[in-house]
């Protein structure tokens, strides 16, 4: 078994399920891993910006992600299995090696302009999260915030990263006009879980003093409970809740555990390495809540899990939900009609 790397959240770099060689990251002289591994950045150009989704268990339609892999390295990512597509691994390649999306704002600007669109809010923060640590010097996501308050085009982000507190004063400006709300997603209270779940996003605190900043400025603040793991997180249920809740948060909802294809190996690692004792009884409750598997990728369970314990999640989530005051899965509504193609050079004026 591997052993943790300071700051990561991945034990291993498994080889992806298309390639037919292995990228793996080059032992030392003894055979072991380095102690710490650097950050690679990956430019690309994208021919598109905007994502189409038509998942019922989604509540939007448009998404946009201004990067690809997350340098936060939350083990139980749903979206690792995604940098096998670009010949990298799930595994530590998903939180060392990240694709920047260069001239996202130019290519977002370009979309928006077409004759043929139709306004509907679009969630940065789908896939990956739009404030992990690179945007700090990259600035991706602030680009593309710019865009859109240009063309008051509603939307809305989820995000970890306290990072979003930059933004405040375009967020608040569209939250004024109704075309802007946040879900900042909550995992744990307990630092120490926090650092080796998901090692580089921010601390539990932080994310809290965030829903305050953000509610403060009036930007219409949820918070997302995601992943509820049994016998990891799940006991910390209420109490997120009520966190977040007097930190500002109206709404709430949450996601039972996904592992799809080399996320569960990558988290079954991760409990080996922390969790040895219980590592058997947490895979078993997840097994029971998909169906027997690791991962049921069916629409209507694969946010939720189904059976006994999946049930009792359920329960005591509606219940703290009612306690704490916070509507449950209903995201402040954000308008179209406002979306308006700003002028530029060379258009022809309207003479009324």
């Amino acid at each position: 078994m591997s052993n943790p790397l300071k700051g990561r959240g991945a034990l291993s770099n498994p080889a992806n399920r298309f390639a037919p060689t292995r990228s793996d990251i080059d032992p030392v002289e003894d055979g072991e891993m380095p102690a710490r591994i650097t950050t690679v950045q990956i430019n690309e150009r994208p021919k598109t910006i905007i994502s189409r989704n038509k998942s019922p268990d989604v509540p939007f339609e448009q998404s946009i992600n201004p990067y690809r892999g997350c340098e936060h390295g939350c083990i139980y990512c749903f979206a690792r299995p995604s940098h096998a597509y670009w010949d990298l691994s799930p595994g530590l390649d998903f939180e060392t090696h990240i694709i920047v999306k260069e001239g996202a704002a130019e290519r977002l600007e370009q979309e928006l302009r077409a004759k043929n669109y139709r306004c509907r809010p679009i969630t940065l923060g789908a896939n990956t999260d739009p404030y992990q640590p690179l945007e700090q010097h990259r600035r991706i996501t602030r680009d593309l915030l710019e865009v859109l308050a240009r063309f008051r085009h509603p939307f809305s982000i989820i995000t970890k990263g306290a990072l979003i507190t930059r933004d405040l004063d375009l967020l608040a400006d569209m939250a004024a006009q109704q075309l802007c709300s946040v879900m900042i997603s909550m995992t744990t209270l307990d630092p120490q879980l926090k650092r080796t779940l998901e090692p580089r996003a921010a601390g539990p605190q932080t994310r809290l003093h965030a829903i305050r900043a953000l509610t403060d400025a009036g930007v219409p603040v949820g918070v997302l409970l995601a992943p509820l793991i049994p016998m990891i997180n799940d006991r910390e249920l209420e109490a997120m809740l009520e966190a977040s809740a007097a930190a500002g948060a109206r709404c709430a909802g949450y996601v039972f555990i996904r592992l799809p294809r080399e996320v569960e190996g990558l988290f079954r690692e991760w409990l080996d390495c922390h969790y040895p004792e219980r590592a058997e009884h947490v895979m078993s409750l997840i097994q029971q809540s998909r169906n027997g598997a690791a991962y049921d990728s069916r629409f209507g369970s694969r946010m939720r899990g189904q059976g006994l314990f999946a049930e009792m999640i359920a329960q005591r989530f509606r219940l703290a939900s009612n306690k704490f005051g916070l509507r449950a899965d209903r995201r402040s509504p954000l308008r179209t009609d406002l979306f308006c193609v700003p002028p530029q050079a060379g258009d022809q004026l309207s003479l009324l």
